[in-house]
């Protein structure tokens, strides 16, 4: 192991022992030989060499680099490097918050890399690859980084797009240096990681019919990198490839996931309800921030957040608490950042009497329809400030993570939807233009719950989008009259969730004026304000969700034996 550490610095450092080598053999043998000569001769020849010496060099590398260019190809993108992050790397487990399932996982890698000696004693092979699949902002790169330091191997970081050029050859030959370069590490150290982010743009499927042959480098470089993870390469090296990405992994081709080379997917998901709480503790640290905030509250709110749009908001309010004058950063700042960074900046406009009236009177629909009918969603927030383009907003999320929605579910955002509309003709006799959105929210949901979903009532069951519409010169397998019947089911749909919300509006139509009047008053109401005035018409808010119990923080996890 000792000497290939020393072999591994000499192949990287070889070049500047040669020029050392060099200079000392081009002055003391010159030297030398001169010692001989008498004096005049010994400064015409120096002289001489002295004189010549620039042109000589400047000849010297322009032959060089000529030779370079026509041995590697590529033009002058052969000169830039590809920039590979070399070095250790010192994250461990415990400062990955959250991803417990995720981290559960690459445990497992990081067992496999440490045990590798074990491993070929019972004639097993260590995984060549491990794909890490979720949205941007999770934490990927920062797993990789963990795996890489409890496992203490090196870590040899780069991006796909490092890989794309213009000039053909030059992806396929950074993918050969790059291996090669992790496979001394890998001699000398026992095992290496590579840490591929992006890999979609290297990895995607390969095309092989281009008429205009603008694939053949991109084809090329995926080429060299399934040769270099499980082809015709040197095995007896341990390096492990990690690949990041946002996207699907159906846009990866299949060569890439085949077994021996990304033998395993971790995904990488957004955080639940405890782990948002830790995040906003972790960033919290960072900021000045008001004791009396509730962290558990901004974690309720801050549903299907990652991590780095969490650490946005808490820089956002932190700016906005300057721009405030005040040195502690409240509650009040985190809600007006999560407000800025979705919906855009506060401006008001000139608006009438009637116009800011109607707002006031749409918006406080919306508000009361999701608190005492909607059976997931809670109100944060109802504001009459002009924000993208809208009027007006009722901000609500959900009270706990939900990965599919009943038929209760989606008529309620249904319901939640036309609200608006309907508090506008009780109130008035008219509605304005200003249920556009409204309605096209509604309308795609009640499509979908009809063609889509099964939901739409009458025997209509299925997908009815997967069945072939037909083109100009070939009928379409729906018939006219089968079409017409599910549009008729989707307005049956919509009509149903009219009448429910009118009847709720009606029945608590004081309730609707009070809360128009209030956004009237203070254009803005709180989640705080909001309860309380429903108290006072002793409607309390439903329950929120229990957290979830507080994993454990260390690792390795317990052993299943």
């Amino acid at each position: 192991m000792l000497w290939a550490r020393l072999r591994l610095f000499l192949q990287r450092n070889w070049i500047w022992f040669a020029i050392g080598l060099l200079l000392i053999v081009s002055i003391v043998v010159p030297v030398w030989y001169m010692q001989g000569m008498e004096e005049s001769v010994r400064k015409y020849i120096v002289g001489i060499n002295v004189a010549s010496m620039p042109w000589g060099i400047l000849q010297t590398l322009v032959f060089v680099g000529f030779l370079y260019l026509l041995q590697y190809g590529g033009g002058f993108a052969s000169f830039k490097k590809s920039k590979v992050a070399v070095g250790a790397v010192s994250v461990r487990f415990t400062d990955v918050i959250g991803l417990m399932e995720a981290k559960r996982e690459a445990w497992e890698v990081v067992q496999l890399i440490k045990d590798r000696a074990v491993l070929k004693k019972v004639g097993g092979k260590i995984l060549h690859g491990l794909l890490m699949v979720g949205p941007p902002g999770c934490g990927k790169t920062m797993l990789a980084k963990a795996i890489a330091t409890e496992a203490g191997v090196p870590f040899l970081s780069t991006a796909g797009s490092e890989f794309v050029e213009i000039f053909v050859g030059v992806g396929a030959s950074r993918v050969r240096k790059l291996f090669k370069q992790a496979r001394q590490y890998a001699k000398a150290y026992g095992s290496c990681i590579i840490f591929i982010d992006e890999l979609e743009v290297v990895g995607k499927a390969r095309v092989f019919m281009d008429a205009f042959g603008g694939s053949s480098e991109s084809n090329s470089t995926l080429n060299q990198l399934l040769v270099e993870m499980d082809g015709l390469t040197d095995q007896d090296t341990n390096v492990v490839v990690l690949g990041a990405m946002n996207a699907q992994e159906e846009v990866l081709d299949p060569a890439l996931l085949r077994p021996g080379r990304f033998d395993r997917t971790i995904t990488v998901g957004r955080p639940n309800l405890q782990e948002r709480r830790d995040i906003f503790e972790f960033y919290a640290r960072h900021i000045a921030l008001d004791p009396g905030v509730d962290l558990g509250r901004l974690a309720r709110k801050a549903v299907y957040k990652t991590p780095a749009e969490i650490e946005n908001i808490l820089k956002e309010a932190a700016l906005i608490a300057v721009r405030e004058r005040r040195d502690r950063v409240t509650y009040k700042d985190i809600s007006a950042a999560i407000e800025r960074i979705e919906l855009g900046v506060a401006h008001r406009l000139n608006l009438t009497p009637r116009e800011r009236e109607m707002t006031a009177f749409h918006e406080a629909g919306h508000l009361l329809i999701t608190y005492l009918t909607h059976p997931t969603n809670d109100v944060f927030k109802a504001s009459i400030v002009q924000r993208g383009g809208s009027l007006g907003v009722v901000h609500s999320v959900p009270r706990e993570e939900l990965y599919t929605s009943d038929i209760n579910t989606l008529k309620a955002h249904i319901r939640v939807s036309l609200a608006g509309y309907v508090a506008e003709r009780l109130k008035y006799g008219v509605t304005t233009t200003g249920v556009s959105s409204d309605f096209g929210k509604a309308m795609a949901l009640a499509h979908d719950m009809v063609w889509v979903y099964g939901m739409g009532g009458d025997g209509l069951i299925g997908d009815f989008n997967q069945i072939p519409a037909g083109g100009m010169n070939r009928p379409g397998q729906l018939s006219e009259a089968f079409k017409e019947k599910l549009n008729m089911a989707t307005q049956t749909l919509l009509h149903e969730c009219v009448k429910e919300v009118e009847q709720v509006l009606k029945a608590e139509f004081h309730i609707l004026e009070r809360f128009s009047k209030e956004l009237l008053a203070r254009e803005e109401l709180d989640y705080d304000e909001i309860v309380q005035i429903f108290m006072e018409f002793n409607k309390p808010p439903k329950p929120l969700p229990i957290e979830a119990p507080e994993v454990k923080r260390y690792f390795p996890p317990p052993s299943a034996s």
